[in-house]
């Protein structure tokens, strides 16, 4: 594994950039649930809120950081390899005018069949509120036009990202989740002097913030000599490269999208607030999973496109393996953390406001479910983009299905004993699955690739992982938090994450983890210097 030393610096100093800009995004994002737990808690409002963006959502996730990134990022750094700055521009022009106006007809008509698509996603006592469904719809019509804006974002973050630039764009969804907060909240008070429900105006701000993440970037893909020239060809071969790499992955996404559309139609049957508690639960583990997960899927897929087109197919697995790795090595302890410090973190981040100690116990357990399943989220999101890169999108495409039949079967079979918890836990065992079937496929399409390498390491974080969590139960057994200030929740919390990441750190350097001593090198240098 000597050359992989060479990928994991690149990795880790591609990822460390981009995983700083998505931890502002991500704290940024905190605050913004908080502005919602705090206004609006967990029920009618949030509940209807969520539903209605989640619709938006399900084809942003198509368009927008899902598979047209990647099966653009592919073509896009083979024609920046092979071929020209002219040809390479004249690409990008080609892809934003194509699926500017695909967007743009997609979001029409999803205006206008709005409530029917709120009432394809709800079901219960849901469905049965008339009142509660024709805010969700009024909600969805607002915040539809949020796609064509951030699905343009995502090829524009790929151009930069082929370019390496890595820090701007992942602080796009910083400039989303600011505009969405401060635009938001002028929204809800403009519109409550108005007479219009106030949630409304949350989602005005996240069109706001939604133009934001588009215009931040575009003053330096200028910088890197990029020029706006309307331009459309539907016979382009590399428009039609990437249509081709696109339609089975939509495909596969879609099948991801399916779990989203039947665990929410299972989670608004369960009871009143159980949208919002999922949705709270769910943000908060999505922080590991973006300034892990993401950071490093993004640093790693321009690297393993680039040494494919050079046909360096080693490179190729030597990335992929340490990628992997680094990606367990702040997943898993993350989840062991979580899962200990749910109810702490949750009460001193949400419980504010509308949002009570009953709401802060339910999102705990969430929390502690979809924590299961972290280190499988972050492995996805670095296996998923290596198939595209390797412009072999059936294998994604078949996990996915493959997702979603675990997915459907446990929540159908548990939901009727443990509720929206079960939601919680199928999300996390499908997943895993899907991680499981991945990986298998993809290291024996790389012959060659190091088992030892990967099993070696993870024996070594689980070791860390597990002193750390040991720690943290013991810590966290030694005080009673019931009647603590916010600044001593503040100062509580503070003291678990300092102390239980020092004590994974350490364990892990004593273990000799390849991954941690670059990273632990990389930080000196930056001392020094």
């Amino acid at each position: 594994m000597q050359k992989a030393s060479a990928d994991t610096t690149t990795v880790a100093k591609s990822a460390g950039l981009v995983s700083i800009a998505i931890m502002c995004s991500r704290v940024l994002g905190l605050i913004r649930e908080q502005v919602f737990a705090y206004f609006f808690g967990a029920g009618f409002a949030y509940d209807s809120f969520v539903v209605a963006f989640r619709i938006p959502n399900l084809l942003r996730d198509l368009f927008g950081e899902g598979a047209l990134s990647a099966a653009f990022v592919s073509v896009f750094s083979d024609y920046n390899v092979n071929k020209g700055e002219v040809e390479t521009w004249k690409l990008a022009n080609n892809v934003l005018a194509f699926f500017g106006i695909l967007l743009s007809l997609l979001t029409l008509l999803g205006i206008y069949f709005a409530e029917d698509l709120v009432l394809l996603l709800v079901d219960g006592e849901f469905e049965a509120d008339v009142a509660k469904v024709a805010l969700t719809t009024t909600l969805a019509s607002i915040m539809f036009p949020f796609l064509i804006l951030i699905s343009l974002s995502a090829v524009v973050m790929g151009a930069l990202n082929t370019k390496g630039k890595f820090f701007v764009p992942a602080m796009a969804s910083a400039f989303f989740n600011m505009g969405s907060i401060v635009g938001g909240l002028g929204c809800v008070y403009w519109f409550s002097a108005l007479g219009y429900p106030p949630i409304s105006g949350m989602a005005v701000g996240t069109l706001i913030g939604g133009g934001l993440q588009l215009c931040c970037q575009l003053p330096l893909l200028r910088k890197v000599g990029f020029r706006l020239r309307p331009y459309l060809n539907l016979r382009d071969p590399g428009l039609r490269r990437i249509l081709v790499l696109l339609a089975p992955a939509v495909i596969g996404v879609s099948a991801t999208q399916f779990n989203v559309f039947v665990n929410t139609k299972f989670a608004s049957a369960c009871i009143p607030g159980s949208v919002s508690w999922l949705n709270y639960g769910f943000r908060l583990v999505q922080l590991p999973i973006g300034v892990f997960g993401v950071a490093l899927s993004t640093a790693t897929l321009p690297l393993l496109a680039k040494y494919i087109s050079r046909g360096e197919v080693s490179r190729v697995r030597d990335s992929l393996a340490s990628s992997l790795t680094m990606g367990f090595c702040l997943a898993i302890p993350s989840a062991v953390g979580l899962w200990v410090l749910a109810e702490p973190i949750i009460r001193l981040i949400f419980e504010h406001g509308r949002f009570n100690a009953v709401d802060t116990m339910n999102t705990a357990s969430v929390l502690r479910f979809y924590s299961l399943g972290l280190f499988a989220y972050a492995a996805v999101k670095i296996l998923a983009p290596a198939f595209y890169a390797l412009e072999d999108s059936r294998v994604p495409v078949i996990g996915s299905f493959l997702a979603v039949g675990v997915n459907y079967g446990f929540v159908s079979y548990f939901v009727g004993e443990y509720g929206f918890n079960a939601i919680a836990m199928s999300l996390a065992v499908s997943m895993s699955c899907n991680f499981l079937f991945l990986f298998v496929v993809l290291s024996r399409k790389l012959s060659g690739f190091s088992y030892s390498y990967v099993g070696l390491a993870l024996v070594k974080i689980i070791i860390a992982a597990g002193c750390m969590g040991g720690w943290l139960y013991f810590a966290a057994g030694l005080f009673d938090p019931a009647a603590w200030s916010l600044l001593q929740q503040v100062l509580s919390v503070g003291f678990y994450v300092v102390t239980g990441g020092a004590v994974y750190g350490v364990l892990l350097h004593m273990l000799q983890l390849h991954e941690m001593t670059a990273i632990i090198a990389k930080v000196k240098t930056r001392i020094a210097g």
